[in-house]
């Protein structure tokens, strides 16, 4: 019995449809099958109901009946008429039920079988009854003279067994009608099968509930963003991916709207920094597996690593330098000529003094002094002027609308990108900082050509570089960090090309978020 009990979720659909199906079918032929032996059995009546009503009312019938001999003048009548009727048998008698007709007339006088006190009333009577020739539907009608006095009774009848040959008839074309629907019912259900059975692969009922169950413990336990993309739209995020996107499922991010692959691209969505892996499903057209990792966090991090770094790497170029100005210095002593060294010494303590002053002046936070400082002598020793313009201006309390780290992030970066993107022919580049407790203004420009609005706003959105190598190669995720910043605060960037490459970010106590670009270089 277990072998003849489908086990998958196709088979199981396929077995109760085909029951289903099998016992509306059957229902159906039965309900037929009684709705023609009623309609027959209602004919019956209304046909022998008809033939009584005429004959009774013939004035024949009455006159016959006036007579010394009825049976010779009504007998032929009756028996032409059932003859032309199809009916069992017409039966006319006197007000005390003696028979002058029958079908048998072996049987003319003798008493009639069934009921005639309705009649005799001046009722028409139908009633189905055991007489002479079996069970019968017969109608009693009474016959009146031209007075309208009841002189005798006709009954016409159909015997049932004539009836139930009628209707029986039927049954071969119900049945055969039945068939053909059970058929046609039959083979749409074996075309479902199939399609149920390739949808889900033909496994069972319970297999199918326990895949579901894992696969949803699945979804919620991984720690990385997943994200199902059928024809060309995100259809299932997990938990962590809704967290992390925080995106309208009707304007979905543009790595979430395709199927090509992608390998660890970096994205810069809202306020995170994310990378993404598209992995498309060879079985499906335009569907795709997404992954999306954090890093947020390390892209801040990486972010300020990098400028510290590049303010060690300035440090030790000025201790080098500064160690080869000693040894001149010894050298000239050496030799006598202490003037020289002496002048040497003088100027190079001057011009350090004099940028430090001028940094001290403008710049109230250390930190950010010591990086603009590694800053300048990075931008030396490619042969870049780097210079901060007088209008700079930073008080101490512009740390309420960024901290310090963010203001490290976004000016080392902007001022990293200006230094990359400057002209060799022309090497400039030009910082101007202005800010308090109720604005900051970060305007970097320099000597390159800048990149068109598009470009610009792609450089924001992930991490893109102009370079060789772009996100995969690492690069591309400084503007991204700066960006991010700045919209954490609902400040606003811009780039043009006015007198050079210049880019701008501005955040205000009481801003809003405002994006546009006309043009800039990004590392």
């Amino acid at each position: 019995m277990r072998r003849l009990v489908p086990t998958s979720l196709a088979g199981q659909a396929m077995a109760l449809a085909v029951l289903v199906v099998a016992v509306l079918v059957i229902a159906a032929g039965v309900l037929a099958t009684l709705d023609a032996r009623a309609d027959g059995q209602r004919a019956a009546r209304e046909e022998v109901g008809a033939v009584a009503a005429s004959i009774a009312a013939a004035p024949s019938t009455a006159q016959a009946l006036s007579t010394s001999n009825p049976t010779s003048v009504l007998q032929p009548m009756t028996e032409r008429i059932r003859a032309q009727t199809q009916v069992a048998f017409i039966t006319i008698m006197n007000r005390d039920g003696i028979r002058f007709t029958h079908t048998n007339p072996a049987l003319i006088g003798q008493r009639y079988l069934g009921t005639i006190d309705a009649p005799l009333r001046g009722e028409t009577f139908t009633e189905t009854y055991r007489g002479t020739l079996g069970p019968s539907i017969r109608t009693v009608v009474p016959i009146r003279d031209a007075r309208g006095s009841i002189v005798g009774l006709v009954s016409v009848g159909i015997t049932t067994d004539s009836l139930a040959r009628s209707w029986e008839s039927q049954i071969p074309l119900i049945a055969g009608l039945g068939a053909a629907a059970l058929c046609c019912a039959l083979g749409g259900l074996w075309l479902l099968r199939r399609r149920i059975s390739r949808d889900t692969g033909g496994l069972a009922p319970q297999e199918l509930r326990r895949m579901y169950e894992h696969h949803d413990a699945v979804l919620r336990s991984v720690r990385e963003g997943l994200v199902v993309v059928e024809g060309g739209r995100p259809v299932l995020f997990n938990d962590e991916a809704r967290r992390l996107l925080e995106s309208d499922a009707d304007d979905p991010p543009d790595f979430l709207t395709g199927a090509d692959p992608i390998e660890d691209r970096l994205y810069v969505d809202g306020a995170r920094v994310l990378v993404v892996n598209r992995m498309p499903v060879a079985t499906r057209r335009d569907s795709a597996v997404v992954t999306i990792r954090d890093r947020t966090e390390l892209s801040s991090t990486i972010g300020e690593l990098d400028s510290m770094t590049r303010f060690a790497e300035a440090l030790r170029s000025q201790a080098h330098e500064s160690a080869n100005r000693l040894h001149t210095i010894i050298t000239l002593v050496e030799m006598g000529r202490a003037d020289d060294a002496v002048a040497l010494a003088t100027d190079s303590l001057d011009l350090s003094q004099q940028l430090i002053d001028q940094l001290a002046e403008s710049v109230a936070e250390p930190a950010l002094v010591a990086l603009l400082l590694g800053k300048v002598a990075q931008a030396g020793e490619r042969g870049i002027e780097l210079r901060l313009t007088e209008d700079s201006q930073l008080s101490d309390t512009a740390t309420q609308l960024l901290s310090t780290p963010e203001l490290i992030t976004v000016i080392g970066n902007l001022v990293d990108n200006a230094l990359d993107a400057a002209d060799p022919e022309d090497p400039w580049v030009e910082l101007t900082i202005i800010g308090d407790d109720g604005r900051l203004e970060v305007v970097v420009a320099d000597s390159g050509a800048g990149m068109d609005p598009a470009m610009f706003a792609r450089a924001q959105q992930r991490g893109y570089s102009t370079k060789s190598g772009g996100d995969e190669a690492g690069r591309g995720i400084g503007l991204a960090l700066v960006a991010r910043v700045v919209r954490r605060h609902a400040g606003a960037i811009v780039a043009e090309s006015t007198y050079g490459s210049v880019v701008r970010v501005r955040i205000d106590a009481a801003g809003h978020v405002s994006t546009t670009s006309s043009g800039r270089s990004e590392k």
